[in-house]
C-alpha cells in the first residue's frame, strides 16, 4: 500500500511540474525559465523537483519523448504498404495532435527548443523510410534529402494549421499532407 502512495504521489508530482512548465512555456522561451518559477508555479519544493529531473531542460526532455511515445503508439497501429491506410495514419495523428493542441502549440513554438521537432524529425524520418522502401525504393542520399524536405515541409502545416484553429478537419489537412508528399505541388495547383 505503501509503494502504491508513493508511485501515485511520484506521477502527481511530474504531472504539476510538466505542467508548470508548459504554462511558463506560453509567456518565455525555455532558456529564461528558472527551476524557482517552475517549482512555485507547482506549488513544489526545489528539492522535489530535483529529485525528479536535473534541469528545465531535462524536464522538457521528459515532456517530449512523453509526447512522441504516445504519437508512436498511436501510429504502430497501421501497415504502411498501403496508400489507403498512410492516409488513414496521417489523420489519426493529425486527431491526436489535435487532441493534444495546446501541448503541441507550446511545444513547437519559439519558447521551447528546437529539440522537439529534431526529435519529430527523427521519428517521421523512420516511418517514412519504411514506407517509401516498399513502394519505390530509393537511394540513400536521395532518401536523406527527400525525407528532410518532406518532414520539414509537414511539421510547418501543422504548426500553421495549430496556429489558425484548426481551420480544416484532420482528414483534409491528411489529403492535403499526402497529396503533397505523394503527388507533389504539380496535383494541388491547377494550372
Amino acid at each position: 500500500m505503501l509503494s502504491a502512495n508513493l508511485d501515485r504521489r511520484k506521477k502527481y508530482t511530474q504531472m504539476v511540474l510538466k505542467d508548470s512548465l508548459i504554462q511558463l512555456l506560453k509567456d518565455k522561451p525555455i532558456s529564461s525559465i528558472t527551476i524557482k518559477e517552475i517549482c512555485e508555479r507547482a506549488d513544489i519544493n526545489r528539492s522535489t523537483f530535483y529529485s525528479h529531473y536535473a534541469n528545465q531542460y531535462d524536464l522538457l526532455g521528459s515532456i517530449e519523448d512523453e509526447f512522441l511515445e504516445d504519437m508512436l503508439a498511436t501510429l504502430s497501429q497501421f501497415n504502411f504498404s498501403k496508400e489507403e491506410e498512410v492516409l488513414q495514419m496521417t489523420e489519426k495523428v493529425l486527431d491526436y495532435i489535435a487532441s493534444k493542441r495546446d501541448l503541441c502549440q507550446t511545444l513547437l513554438s519559439e519558447n521551447s527548443d528546437i529539440h522537439f521537432q529534431q526529435k519529430g524529425m527523427k521519428v517521421m524520418k523512420e516511418l517514412i523510410y519504411k514506407n517509401w522502401m516498399t513502394i519505390s525504393p530509393v537511394d540513400q542520399e536521395t532518401f536523406e534529402y527527400l525525407s528532410i524536405f518532406v518532414v520539414s515541409g509537414c511539421i510547418h502545416v501543422i504548426k500553421s494549421w495549430l496556429e489558425n484553429g484548426l481551420d480544416k478537419s484532420s482528414r483534409e489537412m491528411a489529403e492535403i499532407i499526402n497529396n503533397l508528399t505523394n503527388k507533389g505541388i504539380s496535383h494541388i495547383v491547377k494550372t
